[in-house]
């Protein structure tokens, strides 16, 4: 079983990920795994935590001489941050720790301060706030990394750009080879495959930046090169849409999450909805007249491409706070502020590729298996011949 788990928290000593379940010998291109994480600290109106982080994984265990060695996998993020919290947050309860220590008792609502608080008997949210952090989510980026790169074996790329930044909404259909491009471009502010829409999309975010306030968009993870037949419709936690839905409605902020064009489809008639099937003599496989149903039919992948939407609420932190009460005096305070992001689009479908490249990952060694990378080439390769013969 494929899988990943991440620790640490925002402030501390470092951010951890541990994968299990990689096939052997998958070769791991360090550049590769670095410059996702670069993409994901890039977007304008990002924090000044960005000018301070610069992340590069350290591999602890489980590849060696440039493969995975079959064993688990673990990657460290270093907090270039930490030496500014080390007194604040130390591991050990030393002398004069408490005067130094940086308490939170003003929840800011639409955070988990408040419920972690509760949740923990904690008087003090520091803790909760500390891996609550999107900050998380680069380690998310570690291993959905290796993630991608064993897709790619397989022909399958996973990208994103963003669809809305507050009220201004990209409306017109993008092509894959636009969504390339653009993820080749690092220079882009608000990974929009449209200039004049990514620019008011930019006078949309200075405009909550002046305001001392934040905003929230759409952004659109595409799987392009994706088979058939991954995912089941046997029983309810097998279905992949509903897999790739937990995976991106599981990023902070994330409160909706789309598949193809489900939202709009709910008030539309079903002759207009369904993808029409036909079939292609030439390459020997049935085709679709159009992808609204984003790649995948009854939780299994139909052979066009995925696509799947992250709905982001604005950031919970606000230069301007909003009321709230305290957690220790029970009086009504100004909400705590942090240093944050105005928005996080761009950094949030960098995330998503991530999420959505695991449950992928995961899915393809469920069908096709194997302990060495050669085995599962062996396992994907029969089955294409086995679509070439239907």
């Amino acid at each position: 079983m494929l899988r990943f788990f991440t620790a640490g928290e925002s402030h501390g000593q470092a951010l951890i990920a541990w994968i299990s379940g990689l096939p052997a010998a998958l070769p791991v291109d360090f550049d590769f795994l670095n410059r996702e994480l670069q993409r994901r600290q890039l977007g304008y109106g990002r924090s000044g935590r960005q000018k301070i982080e610069r992340d590069r994984a350290e591999v602890l265990c489980g590849i060696r001489h440039g493969q995975t060695i079959g064993a688990p996998v673990a990657l460290l993020l270093a907090n270039r941050d930490w030496p500014n919290w080390e007194q604040a947050l130390p591991v050990e309860d030393v002398a004069g720790a408490e005067s130094a220590r940086r308490p939170l008792t003003a929840p800011r609502p639409g955070h988990a301060d408040l419920a972690g608080a509760l949740k923990f008997h904690l008087h003090d949210a520091r803790y909760v706030l500390e891996r609550a952090s999107a900050r998380e989510t680069a380690a998310r980026v570690a291993a959905g990394a290796l993630a991608k790169l064993l897709l790619r074996e397989f022909g399958i790329v996973v990208l994103s750009h963003t669809r809305a930044v507050g009220r201004v909404r990209l409306e017109r259909e993008v092509g894959w080879e636009e969504i390339v491009a653009l993820c080749e471009n690092l220079q882009s502010p608000l990974r929009c495959v449209d200039a004049e829409t990514e620019a008011r999309m930019q006078a949309e975010v200075e405009a909550a930046l002046r305001a001392g306030d934040s905003v929230g968009g759409i952004f659109e993870v595409v799987a392009h090169g994706v088979p058939p037949g991954l995912g089941s419709h046997a029983q309810w936690d097998e279905k992949l849409d509903g897999r790739l839905a937990h995976a991106v409605m599981s990023i902070q902020a994330v409160k909706a999450v789309e598949i193809g064009s489900g939202v709009s489809s709910a008030t539309a008639l079903g002759s207009t909805v369904q993808d029409e099937i036909g079939y292609d003599a030439v390459r020997r496989r049935f085709t679709r007249s159009s992808n609204r149903a984003g790649g995948l039919e009854g939780g299994i992948t139909n052979g066009e491409d995925i696509v799947v939407r992250g709905y982001l609420k604005p950031i919970s932190t606000l230069r301007r706070p909003l009321r709230t009460t305290d957690l220790r005096t029970k009086q009504p305070v100004q909400a705590a502020y942090e240093r944050s992001d105005v928005c996080v689009v761009p950094a949030a479908g960098v995330v998503g590729e991530a999420m959505v490249a695991f449950a992928l990952a995961q899915a393809f060694l469920e069908k096709f298996g194997g302990d060495h990378l050669a085995e599962t080439r062996r396992n994907f390769e029969a089955f294409q011949k086995q679509l070439d013969a239907y």
